[in-house]
């Protein structure tokens, strides 16, 4: 028998928490803190309650399967939520992708993909672009360049990336164009000087890059990509875990560049807050996999799959994407009018509900202190905001896709004053 300890256990010093906020519950895009206090949540869980929360009748799906089935380990077994959880996404998928692996985070998701892609092809090398951000795990780590500290103390990384440029305009300060077409020139010189088209087993790529600071990949930087793919016959592998379900006012970002991948992963939104993420694929593709090579003790798990076919439900019935693109439409065009008129506001970025707003210093760096206080001031106001980029410079705006015009304004309201008051 352990011997007893004076102290109590605490959480790890190392999980930082952006705000001070103690959450006793939340409703709608609102987050009740345990003093009674009430918050504007644009953060989502950084985009995870896309239905906002406590969903009502995601609510009443969860409860329901919990008095059913809480686990059913899909090795083992099958059980309802999860075969029709496959039927409803292959509904929704582009092009062939009609077979499904099931896991817990998007990280498992992406590695599984990253593990595909090797078998299927014969290939070792995945094709990565910077300021990607994949996950936490050693593999999806490897892929991972939105912020060096992610990696600082754990290198080496897993062989077999190859990192090639991604087309941020705004930090090259050439059109959308002129940088797409250099990255473009950039990767073609990366297939004849650092991986081969016989090694390269595929491009992995999110078609809104998240961690980095909200910034489109774009079409004609995709559609490259697709014609790149299909002549050195590699696989295109599109990361949604946060563009995805609505996002961006489209159920998948990467409807509005007009190309389809060969895998796709999702997660986040995808169940509403319950843990849950997928990648999908045709069922040709899916086949070439190994045996052995998918599975995880939680996957699939029943509870969330139930969450995640009422989520399916309310974003049709209430008309969620369609929301994305009316509320992401007014939030762009006042956070422009502000950067108009604030020289701080250095770019403004994204698509959908899914906008970055960097903040520059007088000599135009990036400025991730101003930022942070920036954050601290809004949560004064009642308003919950998170930062991304490299050095944390972007305020990220990530309400829930229920999200109404009367709270976009209020946050972009609470915004202007906060920078009103930590002006430089």
């Amino acid at each position: 028998m352990s011997e007893s300890k004076d102290r109590v256990g605490q959480i790890s010093p190392l999980l930082k928490t952006s705000s001070g906020v103690v959450a006793e519950r939340g409703e709608g895009a609102y987050i009740f803190g345990s003093d009674g206090s009430r918050y504007l949540d644009f953060t989502s869980g950084i985009g995870v309650t896309a239905t906002g929360h406590c969903h009502p009748k995601v609510v009443e799906a969860a409860q329901r399967q919990v008095a059913s089935l809480v686990h059913g380990q899909y090795a083992i077994l099958r059980h309802r939520p999860l075969v029709e959880l496959a039927e409803k996404l292959g509904e929704r998928m582009p092009g062939e992708i009609d077979r499904f692996f099931f896991a817990s985070a998007g990280t498992e998701a992406c590695e599984a993909a990253m593990r595909l892609a090797r078998q299927a092809t014969g290939k070792p090398n995945m094709i990565v672009f910077q300021g990607g951000f994949h996950g936490r795990t050693m593999g999806s780590l490897s892929m991972t360049t939105s912020s060096v500290g992610l990696r600082a103390g754990v290198q080496p990384m897993m062989g077999g990336v190859v990192v090639a440029p991604f087309p941020n305009s705004c930090r090259y300060g050439w059109s959308d164009e002129e940088t797409a077409d250099f990255c473009l020139r950039e990767l073609d010189h990366i297939l004849a000087t650092q991986s081969m088209p016989a090694e390269s087993a595929a491009f992995f790529v999110e078609p809104v890059q998240g961690e980095a600071g909200y910034i489109p990949a774009g079409k004609r930087f995709l559609q490259g990509l697709r014609e790149r793919a299909d002549r050195h016959n590699m696989l295109l592998i599109l990361d949604e875990v946060q563009s995805g379900y609505g996002r961006t006012g489209t159920f998948w970002a990467h409807e509005q560049d007009e190309m389809q991948p060969d895998i796709l992963i999702t997660a986040k939104g995808l169940a509403s807050g319950f843990p849950l993420s997928a990648f999908g694929a045709s069922e040709q593709l899916m086949s070439r996999g190994w045996p052995g090579s998918q599975g995880g003790t939680y996957g699939g798990n029943a509870v969330a799959c139930a969450a995640a076919l009422a989520t399916l439900e309310v974003i049709d019935e209430e008309g969620l994407v369609e929301n994305a693109a009316e509320q992401g439409a007014l939030l762009r065009s006042r956070l422009e009018a502000l950067q108009q008129e604030d020289e701080s506001i250095g770019a403004v970025q994204g698509r959908g509900l899914m906008q970055g707003t960097e903040l520059v210093d007088r000599s135009g760096q990036p400025d991730g202190d101003r930022a942070a206080r920036v954050l601290q001031e809004m949560e004064k106001q009642g308003v919950l905001m998170i930062r991304c980029g490299p050095q944390g410079q972007i305020v990220r705006w990530l309400p829930p896709l229920i999200v109404t015009q009367a709270e976009i304004e209020r946050a972009v309201d609470a915004f202007h004053q906060a920078l009103r008051n930590t002006s430089l």
